[in-house]
């Protein structure tokens, strides 16, 4: 199961790297074009605003597994575990209703837009809305997945603030604790 988990996330940073190289042949393939030949890719701003839409749900869903979302942690990271606990949960489950919404209205935009073609491209307009259903279904995933480890124990005190700190803050920390660990050592010897 792990592995088939691991080739989805895969195929997903494939899917975002696609997207984004996609945009960049379309936009620049397009601005050479209509400033050197005076002509241009038709489809070109119609489907890298499809593909900038795509790679943003594919990345959030990346970024879901990962934990790496934004968050304040200010309150719940001076809780007892219980009270950490509690806020993960509620937190989930608030997130899973969110999915639940998310879910209903892009299927809802999914299938009325399924009759409707796109000015340039002429591609059903579902597949714009479509992403969302992926997402849905896939955050679902993830939060029940997250939830279901915490409810059974299987998730450590630590794991339940879900906030990924900066590079630049992990970089200070690690140099307040050795600039902190040099002043105790410089200390003992003075001793």
């Amino acid at each position: 199961m792990k592995q088939i988990v691991d080739g989805y996330f895969r195929l997903l940073k494939f899917l975002v790297f696609l997207c984004l190289a996609s945009m960049v042949v379309l936009v620049f393939g397009n601005v050479v074009l209509r400033y050197v030949f005076s002509s241009g890719i038709t489809f070109s701003e119609e489907f890298s605003r499809w593909l900038f839409v795509w790679l943003t749900f594919f990345g959030a869903i990346i970024a879901m597994r990962d934990h790496a979302h934004l968050g304040m942690d200010s309150v719940v990271s001076r809780l007892p575990v219980w009270g950490k606990k509690l806020c993960y949960v509620v937190s989930h489950l608030l997130m899973l209703l969110c999915c639940v919404m998310l879910l209903k209205g892009g299927w809802v935009q999914t299938v009325i837009n399924m009759e409707t073609e796109a000015a340039a491209t002429g591609l059903p307009v579902s597949l714009f809305y479509g992403i969302i259903l992926i997402f849905g279904v896939s955050a679902m995933a993830i939060l029940l997945y997250d939830l279901y480890m915490m409810l059974s124990g299987q998730t450590r005190d630590d794991d339940l603030i879900q906030i990924k700190e900066s590079e630049e803050e992990l970089e200070l920390d690690d140099y307040e604790t050795t600039t902190d660990d040099t002043h105790a050592a410089g200390a003992a010897k003075k001793d």
